[in-house]
């Protein structure tokens, strides 16, 4: 290495003269080393997970499938038919109550039996109670209103309210032509019944009310559409054929099968709870079957259970009204 402090600026040629004298070194040179560097262990990619971890996507499940649920079905008819029979018991408790207390001065239950006020009002007592604990009950069943499980559609009664009334008409003619080709006994249960004093306009207000509403709700509210599920069910099971979708509005799409054949099947069970009424006679009954397999059809052709309460309530008031156009306001009850 050269020595700054060596040069003199006063005497160069001192230091000249000595640097001539003293010969200079260069510097080391540094030599690389060709030894192989010690192994080391290779760094762990940051992006690798620890082996101690499950790798990403190493287990995978398939979403869970939802198939669709088809409602009113089997098992709500039955919840339908448990608060009816709840329902019983309760109009059994007010009848006896009216009973002890001599209502309308009836004392035993044979007479409330044959009465009119407590044939009425037990059977309005359990479509009341029935009725009141649906609207409690379905609702956390369905994950949805009540009226829209049952498709009440009431907009579309009103958009379709001559239709409707036609059909109304239409099914008064074919009862008035039934009735001309094969009559009823004479002296069937329900003529001795509306014979009692004020009989007729009860049932008139109760037949165009309560019956159209309730009988509806129970056959082609709940029984049709639990029908038309069962035997598209059926179908799907024995042969394999997907369930089909929902609507727009999460209503189930029956086929046409199993839309007739719920209808039949609804028709009868309908048609024997009135036939006690008329005796059981086969002119009467294969009216009401008729009747209602075109109440099932009007449900199912518009999706509207207020539509077929409507035609119901109409023809009812058709009913009544020629028996009261043609006894004097039911004041001559042997003339009908």
């Amino acid at each position: 290495m050269y020595n700054l402090n060596e040069f003199d600026p006063l005497h160069p040629e001192d230091s000249a003269s000595s640097a001539e004298a003293a010969p200079v070194e260069p510097p080391p040179v540094e030599t690389l080393s060709l030894e192989p560097l010690p192994a080391q262990s290779p760094m762990p990619a940051q992006d690798e997970p620890p082996s101690t971890e499950p790798l990403l996507f190493q287990s995978w499940y398939p979403p869970e499938v939802f198939l669709p649920v088809r409602i009113p079905h089997f098992g709500h008819l039955g919840i339908l038919a448990l608060l009816s029979l709840v329902g019983m018991l309760v109009a059994g408790i007010l009848v006896r109550t009216a009973i002890y207390f001599h209502l309308f001065g009836i004392s035993t239950v044979d007479k409330a039996i044959t009465d009119i006020h407590y044939m009425l009002g037990s059977e309005a007592a359990i479509y009341l109670f029935t009725f009141l604990a649906c609207l409690l009950v379905f609702p956390h069943v369905w994950h949805k209103g009540f009226f829209a499980g049952l498709q009440w559609n009431g907009e579309v009664a009103l958009h379709k309210c001559r239709y409707l009334l036609g059909i109304a008409v239409l099914c008064f003619l074919i009862a008035m032509f039934s009735g001309m080709l094969m009559p009823g006994p004479n002296n069937a249960p329900i003529d001795n019944i509306i014979r009692a004093p004020g009989a007729a306009w009860l049932l008139f207000a109760f037949g165009v009310t309560f019956a159209p509403f309730f009988e509806e709700m129970a056959f082609r509210g709940f029984l049709l559409p639990a029908l038309c599920t069962a035997w598209d069910w059926a179908i799907e099971r024995s042969t394999g054929k997907p369930i089909p979708p929902l609507d727009a509005n999460g209503h189930p799409e029956w086929s046409n099968f199993a839309m007739a054949s719920g209808a039949f099947l609804t028709s009868v069970p309908f048609a024997l709870m009135h036939a006690a009424q008329t005796g059981y006679s086969i002119g009467p009954f294969l009216l009401l079957v008729g009747v209602s397999l075109v109440l099932c059809w009007v449900r199912l052709k518009t999706r509207s259970l207020a539509s077929s309460v409507l035609v119901h309530a109409a023809y009812n008031f058709l009913l009544f009204s020629i028996m009261m156009l043609g006894t004097s306001g039911f004041q001559h009850l042997d003339k009908f």
